[in-house]
């Protein structure tokens, strides 16, 4: 299975303490679908802002991630934070990434 992801830095307004953060939803065409998504359901308080895009392809039998590609409109994301971030996540994963592919 293989669906768009994005790396957002959310900044929380009253104390300005940011992270960053990774989404992405199968359902999503495109990377704005994604952001719009997660502004529209996130708390008041909190600003997002995408900072790059890419494509996760998801082998959930073998118990693997790839974070790849780049999105048109954000371009690529520092696919090694998103990596960080989903090793959180998925600690029995093996989730690793490459900057080819679109």
């Amino acid at each position: 299975m293989r669906w768009d992801l994005e790396i957002r830095r959310v900044t929380d307004t009253e104390t300005k303490e940011k992270k960053f953060v990774v989404r992405g939803y199968y359902r999503c065409t495109f990377h704005d679908d994604i952001l719009q998504e997660t502004k529209s359901s996130a708390p008041s308080g909190l600003k997002l802002k995408c900072v790059g895009g890419g494509r996760i392809k998801h082998d959930d039998a073998g118990k693997d991630l790839l974070v790849y590609g780049y999105s048109q409109g954000y371009g690529r994301a520092d696919h090694q934070v998103a990596v960080d971030i989903l090793k959180h996540k998925y600690p029995d994963y093996h989730i690793h990434f490459s900057n080819d592919g679109y």
